[in-house]
């Protein structure tokens, strides 16, 4: 669907003290199209800040992001240059999951997605097949007339995902959508939105500090350095979506090789 450039970006924002801080510090990679590009680093080190600035919600100091897309959506491939135009000005979409599912609890679960085809200008021809198809992805069809707060943790974020993907972007961003959850509810989502993104050839951007994470979700895993944030290392994943069992060896032995790069990028900071 897209591919996705980040050049040189540099953030920086002012603390109380008048202080500047400097968040990020020339970033520069590539998330490649139709797989999950995980951005691996510390908390606080800028992950989200420049996730949110690849949707468009901060704006960069310098550099420049851009999503070429190739798409039935558009005419041949077209380069976005300016990620900071106002959505409704945008001829891009973007998914977006965060952290908390941020649905609206007097809507029903079919209402929330309903919210964002109106914003995002879906004919409404189109919204009943849209929801029969993304609530059956992330197996939630029979909840559709259940308000939010009648649903578990887990279950609310398959309803921000549902949300996320029905309005079929060509980049699906996620901001640590897993991190709140229990360890099986989120061991399962995973396995569940890794199989969703790859069933629907999505390309998407997934924040995280979890390197088993990371190892499991990511097609490419770009690691980051503390604050300020640099990169560090870009890897290719070496196994197939089919292939990454958390508990055979070839998976064990990537995530190991993720863990050594982070830990010594924490020794080095350190010493």
């Amino acid at each position: 669907m897209a591919t996705v450039r980040v050049e040189r970006a540099f953030k920086s924002f002012v603390r109380e003290d008048g202080a500047e801080m400097r968040v990020l510090d020339g970033v520069t990679f590539e998330a490649r199209d139709n797989g999950i590009t995980c951005l691996l680093g510390p908390s606080g080190c800028g992950k989200s800040t420049l996730l949110n600035a690849i949707a468009g919600l901060e704006k960069l100091d310098a550099g420049k992001i851009e999503f070429q897309v190739s798409s039935l959506n558009f005419v041949g491939t077209e380069v976005f240059s300016n990620p900071h135009l106002k959505p409704e000005t945008r001829n891009l979409k973007l998914g977006y999951v965060f952290q908390d599912p941020r649905l609206l609890n007097w809507k029903r679960v079919e209402g929330n997605l309903t919210f964002a085809f109106r914003g995002m200008s879906v004919p409404r021809d189109e919204w009943k097949p849209r929801l029969e198809k993304y609530l059956g992805l992330v197996g939630l069809a029979e909840f559709r007339r259940q308000y939010p707060l009648f649903l578990s943790g887990g279950m609310r974020q398959r309803v921000g995902l549902a949300r996320a993907l029905a309005i079929e972007p060509e980049v699906l961003l996620m901001d640590e959508p897993f991190s709140k959850l229990d360890q099986l509810t989120a061991r399962k989502l995973r396995r569940d939105t890794l199989n969703i993104c790859a069933r629907l050839n999505q390309t998407a951007l997934l924040v995280t500090h979890d390197v088993e994470e990371a190892a499991y979700m990511g097609d490419r895993i770009v690691i980051f350095s503390a604050r300020p944030a640099r990169i560090v290392e870009v890897l290719d994943n070496p196994l197939p979506t089919s292939a990454r069992d958390p508990d055979e060896a070839e998976f064990i032995g990537f995530k190991k090789t993720l863990l050594n790069i982070v830990l010594k990028l924490i020794g080095q900071e350190d010493a």
